[in-house]
């Protein structure tokens, strides 16, 4: 697999998880976070077991231990977001969790104990601007639910980097599909603690649980480590900025949310700082007059 095709798949993987919001918002008040968590990635688990049954039976020690890890950050990513969502809006939620882009550099540089660039903390000081304007409300009280939102958006820039690292040393395939077995199971142990576990009753809610048990959680989490082998995770986290796009977009086909004028001003300039963060910007080529001969020599310009 090539980088572009990588970039490629983790495009279409942010396109999926952009419909999970929307998906999540259908159930989040009528099913309990931690059983939303068991289902979806229980039924993602079960169904990429059965395809994939041949190549991931066998596994080794290193790989589950791992792939607990992996799945103990994404069962912590979905609690956060969800508890977020019981009072912001599905446009809002993915926004907020955008800033996972922002975190990734951040956190890498914390790892390699070099200082970030310009552009990063150019783009912190404008993702800045955009959060105060979508979490601030006009009576200047903060909007507590918008909190859990961004710890998930921190959670998930660990994913990012601890995948990517993972991924260089085990099957990636295998390492896609037990985390999700991992997330179901300390969501369903979770459940059982603190919850009353209780089934999905309709045909919505239960269309909303498999979205995000075949979009969302089979197809996007196992495919990204694999994608993610061939890319850098400050790519990563730059295409996952797309992903707030597409959830503002079916949030306001299906759902008819409007973030209003102060919560669109905020999420563009979220929007813009993740782009500002993440530009790769081309040298600029220096040409000087050649005297006498009217040609262009490289040169100061």
């Amino acid at each position: 697999m090539t980088q572009k095709q990588a970039n490629l798949i983790l495009a279409s993987v942010s396109m999926g998880w952009g419909t999970s919001y929307l998906f999540m918002k259908l159930c989040v008040d009528t099913i309990s976070p931690l059983t939303i968590i068991a289902l979806r990635f229980g039924i993602a688990f079960i169904v990429m077991m059965v395809i994939f049954y041949q190549k991931v039976i066998l596994i080794d020690a290193k790989t589950l231990k791992y792939s607990a890890i992996v799945g103990a950050v994404l069962c912590s990513i979905f609690i956060a977001l969800l508890f977020g969502m019981k009072n912001t809006t599905a446009s809002s939620a993915g926004f907020l969790t955008s800033t996972t882009v922002i975190l990734v550099p951040i956190l890498q540089t914390f790892i390699t104990r070099k200082l970030p660039s310009k552009k990063i903390f150019l783009g912190v000081l404008v993702v800045t601007s955009g959060l105060a304007l979508l979490t601030i409300r006009d009576d200047l009280t903060f909007a507590f639910s918008s909190l859990f939102c961004l710890i998930a958006a921190f959670l998930y820039a660990v994913h990012i980097i601890i995948t990517n690292h993972f991924a260089r040393v085990v099957d990636t395939l295998k390492l896609g599909i037990y985390q999700l077995g991992f997330a179901a199971l300390y969501g369903t142990i979770g459940s059982y603690i603190f919850e009353s576990p209780v089934l999905p009753k309709g045909v919505t809610h239960w269309s909303a649980i498999l979205g995000l048990a075949l979009i969302s959680s089979a197809y996007g989490f196992v495919m990204q480590p694999i994608a993610q082998k061939y890319t850098t995770p400050e790519t990563t986290g730059f295409l996952f900025s797309l992903e707030p796009i597409f959830s503002a977009i079916f949030a306001f086909i299906f759902l008819h949310e409007n973030m209003g004028l102060q919560g669109y001003v905020g999420s563009l300039l979220i929007l813009a700082g993740v782009f500002i963060a993440n530009a790769r910007f081309k040298k600029q080529q220096k040409f000087r007059i050649s005297k006498g001969k009217g040609r262009l020599k490289e040169g100061k310009f």
